[in-house]
């Protein structure tokens, strides 16, 4: 799967025609695959599509393609860790939740919120595996109330692990005042410096509006960021932040940006994200009718 599904440029380079079943047709072949590093791979180029369709109608279509995959996987691996797991056997569970999380599987939704209901009032704990995934998933429902919830986890704990849990996933929901809060929270005396950069690109990570909140965030605290993190990984993350836009408007305004607020740094990641910002537009004006075609067809 890996040697003939690359992601990134190659990926995208292989002009795979929508025609073909936009990598959807091999992904139906695979629903009875257990290993994880198979399923793995699957999945990463599946999210690969999904970050150019989440701002399409279709994607509607592409999560219950997603759902089929995975759904029936996560059946037989279970919810809970089994004395014959092996470290794959945790990395699998903990994917599949994500997924079907974001992909609206209700059974995924409803267990999840009920783990965490559970966990966050003082009863059985979340396995440490899932955690991750679960807290991820609930954040979701786009809550004032889940969100309060696990501020108070983040609050509450001493744990640097527990605190990356809940801050990384804070921005990941769908309601753009909470999106806006967490951004003005990564800031804060809250978050460690280093950590920062993780916490705003997981709001990127809530879909197309996330990615235009962010980026419009970046640009508006760049004098900061530049000085905090220029000459590092750090500032490079924050750059990548605009890699998955998939419109040539935002090519212009992030050529722009950039043009006129140097970055030495980061000129390989902001040439990067042009690079990947134009293949992204290119494929969908190529292909972005016949994907819809394609997931009406199979019935989706």
């Amino acid at each position: 799967v890996v040697s003939t599904q690359s992601t990134g440029k190659q990926w995208y380079q292989r002009r795979v025609r929508a025609s073909s079943g936009i990598n959807a047709e091999y992904g139906g072949a695979y629903v009875n695959e257990r290993n994880y590093v198979v399923l793995s791979s699957i999945n990463g180029n599946l999210s690969e599509l999904g970050s150019l369709f989440s701002h399409l109608p279709c994607f509607t279509q592409f999560k219950a393609m997603r759902r089929r995959i995975f759904s029936r996987i996560l059946e037989e691996v279970g919810w809970e860790k089994k004395e014959t797991d092996g470290h794959t056997d945790a990395l699998l569970r903990n994917m599949l939740v994500v997924t079907l999380g974001k992909s609206d599987d209700e059974q995924v939704l409803a267990r999840c919120q009920e783990l965490f209901n559970t966990h966050y009032t003082g009863g059985k704990q979340i396995e440490a595996d899932i955690r991750g995934a679960v807290y991820l998933t609930v954040r979701q429902d786009g809550t004032d109330e889940t969100y309060r919830k696990l501020m108070d986890l983040f609050n509450k704990t001493d744990l640097h692990e527990e605190r990356e849990r809940v801050q990384r996933i804070l921005g990941t929901g769908p309601n753009a005042a909470l999106r806006s809060e967490t951004l003005e929270f990564a800031m804060s005396e809250s978050v460690r410096s280093n950590d920062t950069p993780f916490v705003i690109h997981g709001v990127a990570n809530a879909g197309p509006e996330g990615r235009d909140q962010t980026w419009a965030f970046i640009k508006n605290k760049f004098p900061v960021f530049l000085e905090r993190y220029s000459g590092g990984f750090l500032f490079t993350r924050l750059v990548q932040v605009t890699s998955n836009f998939t419109t040539m408007d935002h090519y212009k305004d992030i050529e722009k940006f950039f043009a006129e607020n140097k970055a030495p740094s980061a000129e390989r990641a902001v040439k990067q994200s042009l690079e990947s910002i134009k293949l992204r537009a290119a494929w969908l004006e190529r292909d972005g009718e016949s994907v819809a075609q394609w997931f009406t067809e199979q019935g989706l």
